[in-house]
């Protein structure tokens, strides 16, 4: 059975904050260097983007869409915002159950239409959402779970609480950029559902587009597929999650979301929650919540669980070589691109081709791939809304070394404020 690689949460073009560039078209292209192969629709609630993905998209079958450009197949899907300001990822099998669906959801929906409104915010609370999707015959789940302001477990301290009598029907989460498997995994409850990562990307770049993803064992691209995946739990249908290290998620730390300054959990409760450097508000960090909800003292995963690996774009890698100030430089792209038409895709790169292979091209970065599939990477994590930064090392050698060089950063904290030292501020 084929292995497809899915990234299922990014924005179109009438959502706030992203690329004008965020076109069916430019994204199908895209996904194919990075060596993606189902997507979703992305925001199909949205009347002028239902209208582009239908121009752009051939049903083969119930379910199963193909941009007309390339080989690229498609989801109909989007994210919503309930009452509560917690974000789900909803799917639907087919333009009717769209409609379908839209026709009750518009009702308690202001801007769902509007220019902005790709992830529309609707006044209901989560069970009623559902009861709506699933009478659609579509599926949800919560999406970014741990993120601060709009995650689940931002707002509630368990599935249950938030989705009500619908959380029998709820078969997945996505994880976010703040979380993976093993974090998750520290709370019991969702040991009973299947986890999927994906970008949550507002531009097609590949260093966005499929930062994160989850590969799939599917017969065929569609919903019926996809839904058979979520619900499984003997076949292990889902064979991998890839995405960010948590510590590289601008959440991940408790920190100022201002001047970024971290604090640990404890100092910004006797902080009251507002930074004595700036006087803006400390925002509490993934970590920590997962850490306020864990019940499990050691990593523990249920069997039909796949492995997580933790990702760096190939752009990344490549700046870091090159020392370039940023990944859109010419030097940067022009290798990568060279990487991709030899190779195939960025995720065969990064993941599968072989390294005595990739040295021929360029023995420098075939290095620090070598290093990155060997875990040395150390990373100075993030928080409050900034990204954290990756540090590759090259062997085993300098990874413990700079381990120690850069021990107070790579500490979950920047601050470190005792009882004494609040009376300066």
């Amino acid at each position: 059975m084929p292995e497809l690689n899915c990234d299922l949460h990014y924005h179109g073009l009438y959502s706030g904050g992203v690329s004008k560039n965020m076109l069916v078209p430019v994204i199908a292209g895209q996904a194919e260097l990075k060596g993606l192969h189902l997507l979703s629709s992305s925001d199909i609630l949205h009347e002028k983007w239902f209208a582009h993905v239908k121009e752009n998209l051939a049903e083969e079958e119930n379910g199963a869409f193909k941009f007309k450009g390339n080989s690229i197949n498609f989801v109909l899907g989007t994210e919503v915002q309930d009452s509560d300001r917690v974000h789900h990822l909803l799917y639907f099998p087919d333009f009717n159950s769209v409609l379908e669906a839209k026709k009750e959801l518009k009702k308690f929906s202001s801007d769902m239409d509007s220019f902005g409104g790709g992830r529309p915010r609707i006044k209901l609370n989560a069970e009623r959402i559902a009861e709506i999707v699933f009478d659609a015959k579509g599926i949800m789940g919560p999406s970014h779970a741990f993120t601060p302001y709009f995650g689940v477990y931002a707002h509630f301290d368990s599935l249950k609480q938030c989705y009500g009598n619908q959380i029998q029907k709820i078969s997945f989460i996505e994880l976010g950029l703040s979380a993976d498997s093993y974090f998750a995994d520290l709370i019991e409850e969702n040991h009973n559902y299947q986890f999927v990562t994906f970008s949550d990307a507002h531009s097609p770049w590949p260093y966005r587009l499929g930062r994160e993803f989850t590969r799939i064992k599917m017969k065929h691209p569609s919903f019926k597929e996809l839904k058979k995946a979520l619900e499984d739990r003997e076949d292990k249908l889902i064979t991998l999650n890839a995405g960010l290290n948590p510590r590289e998620g601008k959440y991940h730390c408790t920190a100022c979301s201002n001047c970024f300054t971290k604090y640990s959990l404890d100092d910004a409760l006797r902080l009251k929650w507002k930074c004595p450097k700036c006087s803006k508000a400390i925002k509490r960090g993934v970590r920590d919540r997962i850490l306020m909800l864990a019940n499990f003292s050691e990593e523990s995963h249920p069997k039909f669980r796949p492995p997580y690996l933790h990702l760096l774009a190939l752009a990344e890698i490549i700046q870091d070589s090159l020392k370039a100030k940023n990944v859109t430089s010419d030097p940067v792209q022009d290798l990568w691109l060279e990487f991709v038409k030899k190779f195939g895709s960025e995720i065969n790169v990064l993941i599968d081709e072989p390294i005595e292979n990739l040295k021929e091209l360029n023995a420098d970065i075939a290095a620090k791939i070598d290093s990155f599939r060997k875990g040395f990477v150390l990373y100075i994590p993030g928080g409050g809304g900034n990204y954290g930064k990756p540090v590759i090392c090259r062997g085993e050698r300098e990874f413990e070394k700079k381990r120690k060089e850069l021990h107070n950063q790579l500490e979950c904290r920047t601050e470190s404020v005792g009882q004494k030292s609040l009376m300066e501020f």
